[in-house]
């Protein structure tokens, strides 16, 4: 199963020469299962909704525009933001943008019921960051966990992510009992746009080394 680098798409084109590596090819079973997951009423709502948001704000509409008129398409009342301390100024523009829609915002910051880093397990000198006097930073702990469970007490009926770090989302996304999509997916270094990573001369050749350093 390799369809990055697929060359026929046939699954896009609807041909049906498929490669032999093709999971269409090797796991019919699998998309039989999904053709019943979808005929869940929820679902299959989700679905929908989310081929009319694509359809309609195609490349006119920027991301919290589509978020909040997949949220009006879903009737979702009641909006989680789950962000990051380094994006409380974005965090706070959000929620005003989609209270001024008419729903019901509830935001939690990332040290929401904070506690040290070695509550959970001891992290090792190296990965201590410290300021310029030497000073420890980066000691509390952020708590996705405790951020999803205390939206799931507030019943949200959709959850959105702000620039919480890797590895803090998935686990935010695992303990939400509400649906979960990213608003800001964080990149300090390319202000939250990941996707130049992908694009630019300079991180090919980055990557490359990196690779050859391992």
């Amino acid at each position: 199963m390799n369809c990055a680098n697929c060359k026929k798409l046939v699954c896009l084109v609807g041909g049906r020469k498929r490669p032999a590596e093709c999971p269409m090819e090797n796991y019919p079973e699998v998309y039989e299962k999904a053709k019943i997951i979808y005929q869940d009423p929820t679902i299959k709502k989700m679905a929908l909704n989310a081929g009319i948001v694509e359809a309609r704000g195609y490349i006119e509409w920027p991301r919290i525009k589509d978020t909040i008129e997949f949220a009006k398409l879903m009737d979702y009342k009641k909006i989680g933001l789950a962000f990051c301390i380094g994006l409380l100024k974005e965090a706070k523009k959000a929620q005003e943008i989609f209270e001024s829609y008419g729903f019901e915002v509830y935001s939690i910051l990332c040290k929401t019921g904070a506690f040290t880093k070695t509550e959970v397990g001891e992290l090792p000198q190296e990965y201590q960051m410290k300021s310029k006097t030497g000073y420890t930073i980066g000691f509390i702990s952020c708590n996705p966990v405790g951020q999803a469970l205390l939206l799931n007490e507030f019943k949200t009926d959709f959850n959105v992510i702000i620039g919480l770090c890797v590895g803090h989302d998935s686990l935010f996304i695992k303990y939400s009992e509400a649906p979960v999509t990213v608003l800001i997916a964080k990149d300090r270094r390319l202000a939250h746009n990941p996707a130049a990573a992908l694009y630019t001369y300079y991180y090919d050749k980055y990557f490359h080394r990196d690779q050859q350093s391992q």
